[in-house]
């Protein structure tokens, strides 16, 4: 499958070859632990254990590569394994990295909790701020991390300027991509090392499977990244791999539907007498407005806001709302709201990352936009 194909073909044709036994459109799915081979080490296809490789998986695997224009994807078990293998892959005890003050609170956890154990340490830093992202960085600086948008602030960080910041520095940049989804923005060709994915949100879609990935396109770092990938064993299992393709077909008109419908969302909450603050930055007085319409398609489906009442104001909200599903996780074809304080983000409490506690995260499905619009209206009261 060509590179010079658009999005929405490589979305539907990259790693989607057809069976070469039955002619099926679809990529089976090779439930199955270890292949038959044709004397010692006469492996077919380079398939020996579906740990190291699974036909499924490869397929996915090809497809993301495509999607993101990296040499080679990586799935994953979940987002957080995929994350694990990146940081084992990177870093070495006494590295440093820089992550942003508006990080995903299981990233966070991750870093503040697992790997400071293995004497990793990390600094906080504004992102969208490249000065700040410069002072952070040390002499065992080895990587700077982004999410762009944020998790759950839709902060906006300029990718191309901190890619160039990184290089200077000798440090990897990783891209968190979860939000905007490789239809809506690529990192890689911005000039990021490392692109991240959760593909339990947006590439798969359904709110149905758990996954990660991750995309380079160093040919050296991807052959470390497989062999960490493999020692490690936190690997997409073929059924995983299978939905997550099957999700990724739709992934293009799914994003103009959530973006659609999130663009009318955030006009009623910035008119909205009980919302004090509307984060989107689809919104021209968003701070990273700009920065976000040069490197992003569009602005995506996720809008957070702050409740005018305070925290148990926003938490009324969360319980009122009816098509709405109170529920943690995004990215599926319906609406979703949570209060990131004391559900995905409670793990940041206390710390530099901590949310504000009258803030509500909407992730803004496919449904019909006026439906969502009076829904969030009876539900703010």
């Amino acid at each position: 499958m060509s590179d010079q194909h658009s999005f929405e073909t490589l979305a539907i044709h990259a790693g989607n070859t057809a069976d070469p036994l039955t002619g099926a459109v679809v990529p089976p799915i090779y439930q199955v632990s270890t292949y038959k081979q044709d004397g010692v080490g006469g492996l077919r296809g380079g398939y020996e254990y579906s740990r190291s490789a699974n036909p499924t998986r490869t397929a996915l695997e090809e497809n993301l590569a495509a999607l993101e224009g990296g040499r080679r994807g990586l799935a994953f078990a979940s987002g957080l394994a995929a994350e694990d293998c990146l940081l084992r892959t990177l870093l070495t005890p006494g590295d440093h990295v820089v992550i942003p003050n508006d990080a995903y609170g299981g990233t966070f956890r991750l870093f503040a909790k697992v790997a400071s154990r293995w004497g990793v340490e990390f600094s906080v830093a504004d992102t969208s701020d490249v000065a700040a992202v410069r002072d952070a960085l040390t002499p065992r600086t080895k990587a700077i991390w982004v999410e762009t948008p944020s998790n759950p602030l839709l902060g906006i960080t300029d990718i191309a300027a901190v890619a160039q910041v990184a290089r200077q520095a000798g440090a990897r940049l990783v891209v968190d991509n979860t939000f905007a989804s490789p239809y809506l923005q690529q990192p890689l060709a911005l000039g990021a090392d490392v692109v991240v994915h959760s593909t339990t949100k947006y590439m798969g879609g359904h709110s149905d499977v758990v996954g990660g990935a991750l995309v380079v396109s160093d040919p050296e770092l991807a052959e470390e990244l497989a062999y960490h990938q493999n020692a490690m064993g936190a690997v997409a299992g073929p059924f995983d791999a299978w939905l997550v393709l099957r999700g990724i077909k739709t992934l293009a008109v799914r994003m103009d539907r959530h973006t659609e419908n999130a663009t009318k969302v955030a006009d009623l909450l910035t008119r909205h007498p009980k919302v004090s603050q509307v984060l989107y930055p689809g919104l021209p007085e968003h701070p990273g407005h700009e920065v976000a319409a040069k490197q992003m398609k569009a602005f995506g489906g996720i809008v957070s806001f702050r409740v005018a009442g305070g925290e148990e104001a926003a938490v009324e909200v969360c319980n009122r709302a009816k098509l709405f599903t109170l529920g943690e996780s995004l990215g599926g074809v319906e609406s979703l709201l949570e209060h990131p304080g004391r559900m995905t983000h409670a793990s940041a409490a206390g710390s530099p990352l901590e949310v504000p506690a009258d803030l509500v995260r909407l992730s803004v499905g496919i449904e019909n936009g006026d439906d969502l619009i009076a829904d969030l209206t009876q539900a703010l009261g």
